[in-house]
């Protein structure tokens, strides 16, 4: 079975990951200890809020080789961006980037300057077949999110590895990396939200208010965060955290919860046109329309015909749920030549993923014992 170009060259992404190295060495080179330390500490923070995105993504599962991208660019280009954008904007004589901020740099030009360096890969992402991996509200906000935690694994190597003491190291480590491992996926969230409703408005301008806003909202989260610490005191950072950011995380979380059902929901809806255009059986509509009865099915094929029957099962199910989606644009009047190709392309998919599932022929009796919509 062909697989669909991604629009993430593997050249693109060795290059990022050689500068993301060279950024760490740079920015924490005269403190190789500390850095160490960071290193660690941080990919430990960030792989937790990964691993939240991974669960978030079960549905349909973003390539591999897209979310590599987002999170090098988050952790070097959007960087570097960020870096460079704040020292020329600068007016003090000496500033180190990152690191020490004044109180208008940090609430007032970092946000604007930081959320542009990380939404800007989203814009990236509205172009050429990449666009066809935003289906959803769920992808918007895990490419977002991704992308910003590439910015914040670097971001927190570089406060964390310079203290002067281990004191004033765990300080920071904890404020970093357990008050706030979600604060930078949470305010690039918002210009995911902007670009999703972007997706489903037709013209230019109105496309691009959507994207707007969802970047202004973007940068008053970040600039009110910025600004409670940036004032020194515990006072407002605590009436921030508890009365603002909780509340507003909580929202998401939801919001990324009812996505996925939805997800689940348009699935389940395009499965009887499926079996009606034989790309399916009518058994297996009964295992296909939740992400629980599909994991049982993948556990049924791995017991007849081991981990080799399992995957090709799993590939068939995914490929299934690619074409729901493209038959949903459509359905939702966003169809262009293209879309339509693209359609045609993820029907001989899910019958290359067929043919490549044999024990599916062997399962053609089971149903899920679960209900098709969970």
């Amino acid at each position: 079975m062909r697989n669909r170009k991604v629009g993430a060259s593997r050249l693109v992404i060795i290059l990022l990951a050689i500068l993301t190295t060279l950024l760490v060495l740079l920015f924490t080179a005269s403190n190789p200890g500390g850095t160490l330390t960071a290193l660690v500490l941080s990919s430990m923070a960030m792989l937790v809020v990964l691993l939240c995105y991974r669960w978030l993504d079960r549905w349909e599962p973003e390539p591999r080789r897209l979310l590599q991208l987002a999170f090098l660019w988050g952790a070097s280009v959007a960087v570097l961006l960020a870096v460079g954008l704040e020292t020329f904007g600068s007016t003090v004589a000496e500033i180190k980037p990152l690191v020490s901020k004044s109180f208008d740099q940090a609430a007032i030009q970092a946000p604007f300057i930081e959320e542009a360096a990380k939404g800007l890969f989203l814009l990236i992402m509205l172009t050429g077949r990449r666009r066809h991996h935003l289906n959803s509200l769920t992808d918007c906000m895990v490419y977002a999110g991704v992308t910003a935690v590439g910015f914040a694994w670097m971001e927190d190597i570089v406060y964390i590895a310079p203290a002067e003491s281990p004191a004033k190291m765990a300080t920071v480590a904890i404020m970093r990396l357990i008050f706030g491992p979600f604060a930078h996926p949470l305010f690039t969230t918002m210009t995911g939200i902007g670009v999703f409703f972007a997706l489903r408005r037709h013209g230019f301008w109105a496309k691009a208010l959507m994207i707007l806003l969802g970047y202004l909202a973007a940068v008053g989260m970040h600039a009110l965060w910025n600004a409670s610490l940036a004032m020194g005191g515990g006072q407002a950072f605590l009436v921030t955290y508890v009365f603002w950011m909780v509340p507003i995380f909580v929202l998401m979380v939801t919001l990324a919860m009812v996505s996925r059902r939805h997800e689940q929901h348009l699935v389940a809806v395009t499965l009887p046109t499926m079996v009606a255009d034989r790309l399916i059986s009518p058994n297996e509509q009964t295992w296909l329309g939740s992400i629980r009865s599909r994991k049982l099915a993948i556990r049924e094929a791995r017991r007849i015909g081991g981990r080799p029957a399992g995957r090709s099962v799993k590939s068939f199910a995914a490929q299934v749920v690619k074409l729901a989606f493209v038959r949903d644009r459509i359905d939702r009047g966003f169809g262009d030549p293209e879309v339509y190709a693209l359609q045609h392309e993820d029907a001989y998919g899910v019958v290359a993923a067929r043919a490549a599932a044999p024990v599916l022929h062997t399962m053609a009796g089971y149903r899920s014992p679960l209900p098709a919509r969970r």
